[in-house]
């Protein structure tokens, strides 16, 4: 079977790579081995944010006077709410849109046989070779880190599906990690019944991607809502014995006991079984590519989203699929493939990110200490968000803090940090500003609406001294 591109991985970024290169004019094939639409669409993003959106919706209706809950959640509707978002892990949905753009959907794992060769092994066992024209695309994405502790693998640990696809919301949870997923999970787990929940850290603070105040806002969070967060802790041993609870031993001699052990210590690119010697590429870490996507010395392949390390975001990995497959698409009708928007220059400033616990956490760009670490001449400045008009309206207690790390040799920002209840749409203000590198003195004439958080720009230009 012969065809123009060969996309393997049919999360977000395969999907997206297949719509660019069929608009641009080529015939397209994405091999799938789970489910259409991915990771994101039905383990991760999507549900995540449909198990945590009743635990921002209650802190928000607990800060208004007036108006009250009476502390019942009901678990059902949410876990039923959250099957109505992934489609019952049906991705039917899915297929169906890539065979409208249209593009040939094939079911099966799929690994590289040689330059543009791709094989598909089916659910069945039988076998297809699939012949690309111009291009074969990766995007098989990432799969969790499982931690080399004693005992851990035996002890039937959950990862990030289980714990969005959950069934039963244990009484008792432990959770190994600081990043998003741990952080995120655990608070919505507690919320809807983990009633004793322990997070536990290695290093001495939360989303240590960030700046350091918001994990900070973030632990004080958790804790006063009951979550038992320790920091510089080490799990040494796991054990469980059959379906019992399991014991975790910790590196003080201490244990935590727990119906369910959630392990979210990060993600490592997908390339096991993808066929990569066939290229003379190793299997072991992130494929490399440049930014227009293409693996270096291979005019024929290319790698997006996770599989390439450059960035573990599903907004990131579509954003790199749309400039590989126009990029393909130039490459392939003889067009210019270097202009702009031909190229990933995203990655490299920052990507925008939103870590949707209570309080959220947006960032976009460098922190202060990657600033510093690049050599740029940086001034931080800070406000605290409950201190903006807008907020006092949005209810009692609201506190948050903003963030931005200005290039004092050319006046524009190199990145910017929010912490607060609902803070997330204040995010792609500040990635306009640090994408085009808007000057301080442009953003002094970009008037936020009054009474609104958005006012928060006002007072960060104000406090560095417009």
């Amino acid at each position: 079977m012969e065809t123009d591109v060969v996309v393997i991985g049919g999360g977000p970024a395969g999907e997206n790579v297949a719509g660019r290169v069929v608009r641009g004019g080529l015939t397209c094939t994405v091999v799938e081995s789970h489910l259409a639409g991915g990771e994101c669409s039905y383990y991760a993003c999507i549900p995540s944010k449909a198990l945590l959106r009743p635990m921002e919706l209650a802190a928000e209706v607990a800060r208004v006077p007036g108006l009250s809950l009476d502390g019942q959640v009901d678990v059902a509707a949410v876990l039923a709410r959250r099957d109505e978002a992934v489609s019952s892990l049906d991705d039917s949905g899915q297929v169906g849109w890539i065979e409208k753009l249209p593009a040939i959907f094939v079911r099966g794992h799929g690994r590289l046989a040689g330059p543009r060769l791709v094989e598909v092994t089916h659910p069945d066992g039988t076998t297809t070779v699939l012949r690309a024209r111009h291009a074969v695309a990766l995007a098989t994405g990432s799969v969790p880190i499982v931690p080399p502790i004693p005992g851990l693998a035996e002890a039937r640990p959950w990862f990030s599906r289980n714990a969005t696809s959950v069934r039963h919301v244990p009484s008792r949870l432990a959770v190994l990690g600081g990043g998003v997923v741990a952080c995120e999970m655990a608070q919505a787990l507690h919320f809807l019944g983990a009633h004793e929940t322990t997070l536990l850290v290695r290093g001495g603070g939360l989303l240590e991607r960030t700046e350091p105040f918001a994990g900070e806002l973030l632990v004080r969070s958790m804790r006063e809502s009951g979550i038992d967060v320790r920091l510089r802790t080490e799990v040494v041993r796991v054990e469980r014995e059959g379906a019992g609870p399991v014991t975790l031993h910790l590196g003080d001699g201490s244990t935590v006991v727990a119906d369910e052990l959630l392990v979210a210590t990060g993600r490592r690119p997908a390339t096991d079984d993808l066929g990569l010697g066939v290229a003379g590429l190793s299997a072991r870490g992130p494929v490399e590519v440049d930014d227009s996507m293409r693996v270096p010395g291979h005019d024929w392949l290319y790698a997006v989203g996770d599989l390439n390390g450059r960035n573990l975001l599903t907004h990131m990995g579509k954003y790199q699929a749309r400039v590989c497959g126009d990029v393909i698409a130039a490459r392939a009708h003889g067009r210019p493939d270097d202009l702009p928007a031909l190229r990933d220059t995203a990655d490299g400033r920052g990507a925008p990110q939103v870590v949707f616990t209570d309080p959220q956490v947006a960032a976009v760009g460098l922190t202060e200490a990657a600033a510093r670490e690049r050599g740029y001449d940086v001034r931080a400045v800070e406000y605290e968000l409950g201190n903006v008009s807008g907020a006092y309206l949005l209810g009692d207690g609201y506190t948050g803090k903003a963030k931005m790390i200005v290039d004092e040799s050319r006046k524009v920002l190199l990145g910017v940090t929010f912490a607060g209840p609902a803070v997330a749409e204040l995010l792609h203000a500040a990635t306009i500003a640090v994408t085009a590198e808007v000057t301080l003195d442009q953003l002094w004439h970009a008037v936020p609406s009054f009474p609104a958080v958005s006012e928060i720009w006002l007072r960060l230009l104000e406090t560095y001294g417009l």
